[in-house]
């Protein structure tokens, strides 16, 4: 079961947007998609850019740098030239603060 970490208050992420959080070891970029909350590590794996800084495509992250997809509900891998998901963390809320699930 996932310790879960408060990163922010709903009305920080409105629809369509997405922010970045420290948290313990990661980087981890939190997306509001039609009010659902999804978290995966903001690095790409195919050379290490920073995720939430592309373009967001429905459930699909563009990294900026060379046009990798991910899917932000699961971590898969979606175009190359990445071939290694990226980390999913499992995201839940709780009177209003978006939490993300961390393994212990």
């Amino acid at each position: 079961m996932p310790r879960f970490v408060t990163v922010a208050k709903t009305a920080d992420i409105g629809p369509g947007e997405r922010d970045v959080f420290e948290v313990e070891d990661y980087w981890i970029a939190v997306f509001n998609v039609g009010g659902q909350y999804y978290a995966i590590e903001d690095v790409c794996t195919h050379d290490d850019g920073p995720l939430a800084e592309g373009e967001l495509y429905g459930y699909e992250i563009e990294c900026p740098r060379h046009g990798a997809r991910f899917d932000i509900r699961t971590g898969a891998v979606l175009r190359l030239p990445a071939v290694v998901p990226v980390k999913w963390f499992p995201t839940r809320v709780e009177n209003d603060e978006i939490q993300v699930g961390l393994d212990d």
